[in-house]
């Protein structure tokens, strides 16, 4: 397949911004590498979030952080938000960088859209990292949860909302012993505004299920999820590792659903031994008619 790509950027450094699919996308393209490794965040946070991940890896290679349709520094308060939306943002992003293909790490909600992106566009990927996610759509009960929290964000405001979302997404040893970093994700969450966290809530509600497409993922594929992760339970990272052959999972102790953020020197390292890992592959031989050992 040939693809056309919009215009080509050499532009380096954070808070870059680049029109894609009628909104100002905002990221941050730091390092040098032959394929990028595109961050994205899970809901309702930011880029912010990779930080530890760009500073541990720009020196060997090329990382690029989004912020999400809506989110961070990617305003859009019009848009019906969907992860059909956020996984088109995603590829016309990368025609407009000239990526034909990425490494595409996703955590919570990215890893929604990197699921979606890989069920509608398997051959721009050439490595899929999944963090603290899950291929299952919402059940009935979940969906009703989130129209509740809706209902309550449209008659007290968002901030019961935001800080229950804080106390679960981290483990109890966290919300004791890193409160500077519970407090910086807490800013960020409350940046938010009130239709933006509402859009999210729809659109994690209205996702499809990706899990059909797990056994046809047969490319390079990591798997990271905390131990006490109660929004994407480790059960759900573990038979997502069952689905996808060749797949490598790891679980961090001591960790809610924020692994990068709670434990990231762990995080770093099976990052760092996964890429290194995969260097030398020849992807082009994978993504043809040959599954992974």
């Amino acid at each position: 397949m040939a693809y056309i790509f919009i215009m080509e950027t050499q532009t380096k450094g954070y808070n870059l911004t680049i029109p894609v699919n009628d909104f100002q996308l905002s990221y941050d393209d730091v390092g040098e590498g032959s394929i990028p490794i595109i961050f994205l965040h899970g809901f309702p946070f930011d880029k912010t979030m990779w930080q530890g991940q760009l500073d541990f890896l720009k020196s060997s290679y090329r990382l690029i952080a989004c912020d999400i349709r809506g989110f961070g520094k990617s305003t859009d308060e019009e848009s019906a938000l969907s992860m059909d939306l956020f996984a088109d943002d995603l590829i016309q992003f990368m025609d407009k960088l000239s990526i034909e293909k990425a490494i595409v790490c996703g955590l919570s909600m990215g890893g929604f859209v990197a699921l979606n992106a890989m069920k509608r566009f398997p051959d721009r990927f050439d490595a899929l990292i999944l963090c603290d996610t899950q291929c299952i759509a919402d059940t009935a009960e979940v969906k009703e949860k989130r129209c509740a929290a809706i209902n309550e964000i449209e008659n007290e405001g968002v901030s019961n909302f935001n800080e229950g979302f804080i106390k679960k997404v981290f483990h109890k040893d966290s919300v004791v012993n890193k409160k500077e970093l519970v407090e910086e994700l807490r800013h960020v969450v409350f940046s938010n505004s009130e239709h933006i966290i509402k859009q999210g809530l729809i659109a994690l509600a209205e996702r499809s299920e990706t899990c059909s497409i797990l056994k046809e993922i047969n490319i390079p594929t990591l798997i990271l999820c905390g131990r006490e992760d109660e929004v994407t339970p480790l059960v759900q990272s573990e038979s997502m590792h069952t689905s996808i052959e060749g797949s490598i999972l790891h679980v961090i102790d001591n960790v809610g659903h924020v692994s990068n953020l709670e434990q990231p020197d762990g995080f770093n390292k099976y990052l760092h031994d996964f890429l290194t890992g995969i260097e030398g592959i020849n992807f082009e031989k994978i993504n043809g008619t040959e599954r992974m050992a």
